[in-house]
């Protein structure tokens, strides 16, 4: 399995002609993670060796402007940039954050009549009370969904491991954790899981040797 990181932005608060804004991709087996979108993402990604079209999951720390601003208008790059032939079912674009990211995209695509050739889902995690005073926590309540979006998530803090888990399959676990911000936010962390090795055991033996297993930084 390949991985790659790629930064796209790696400016504070706000573009500059040089840096863009908060923003990278992780790039596995040809699936593109985005990690924060900030304004003039999908700039970036055009000057990249990235395909928009390949990007699946969205992930955003926090909802201040140098984090989020650029994704409404990337996931309509996204979009122009899904190919139709051969005709083929579009992924649904999951995409992760806090709360209120949901009611974002919501206005945002709403107001400006964006429709998207594919379907996308707003997963939001719930910060606790000493992210987020009583009197400052956005509603659940968003209104209708847009025509392109499905039913999220709402996915809680695991007391028991203080993190969020936000999805796993056979190739990784990924996860959330609380940072302590301005507004409510959120690290991630992106686990592979462990792979048995090619090593041929028998052949070794074979040979006089007796394989040993060990982790990387220890002695056999």
């Amino acid at each position: 399995m390949s991985m790659d990181l790629t930064f796209l932005g790696t400016g504070s608060a706000y573009p500059s002609p040089h840096r863009g804004a908060s923003a990278l991709v992780l790039r596995t087996d040809g699936d593109c993670w985005l990690f924060d979108c900030g304004e003039g993402t999908q700039t970036q990604l055009m000057k990249s060796q990235l395909r928009a079209g390949r990007i699946t999951k969205v992930f955003i720390s926090h909802l201040h402007g140098d984090h989020v601003f650029g994704l409404p208008g990337l996931l309509c790059t996204v979009s122009l940039n899904m190919t139709s032939d051969p005709p083929q079912r579009p992924r649904c674009v999951d995409i992760f954050g806090p709360r209120g990211l949901r009611h974002l995209l919501r206005v945002t695509l709403g107001l400006t009549a964006s429709q998207l050739l594919f379907p996308y889902a707003v997963h939001e995690l719930e910060p606790t009370s000493d992210q987020s005073p009583e009197e400052g926590q956005l509603s659940r309540e968003h209104g209708s969904l847009h025509p392109q979006e499905q039913v999220g998530r709402s996915i809680p803090l695991d007391p028991h491991s203080d993190t969020y888990l936000l999805f796993e399959d056979e190739r990784f676990e990924v996860k959330a954790f609380r940072l302590y911000h301005r507004v409510p936010s959120f690290g991630f962390c992106v686990q592979e899981r462990d792979r048995p090795g090619r090593l041929k055991t028998e052949l070794l033996k074979e040979l006089g040797f007796t394989p040993c297993f060990s982790p990387s930084s220890t002695r056999c």
